[in-house]
């Protein structure tokens, strides 16, 4: 299975919810800051205008944080 893509913003909430349940769940996923890295910006922005986004390995992808995947 592909890796997880987290596009996440400092200091949010529910970002930060996402992260630590993803973490809790043994996920294995990588954390992109969307304001520490302007490409990371560019990418999240083919999404959604929000964060969290996050990329499934199978292709899924979720906008916000609600805990239903995985």
């Amino acid at each position: 299975m592909s890796r997880v893509i987290v596009y996440t913003l400092t200091n949010c909430p529910t970002s930060e919810k996402a992260v630590a349940a993803l973490k809790e769940r043994g996920v294995d996923f990588e954390e992109r800051r969307v304001d520490e890295n302007p490409q990371w910006w560019e990418e999240a922005l083919q999404y959604a205008v929000t964060v969290p986004i996050i990329i499934w390995g199978e292709g899924d992808v979720e906008i916000g944080w609600e805990g239903e995947h995985g």
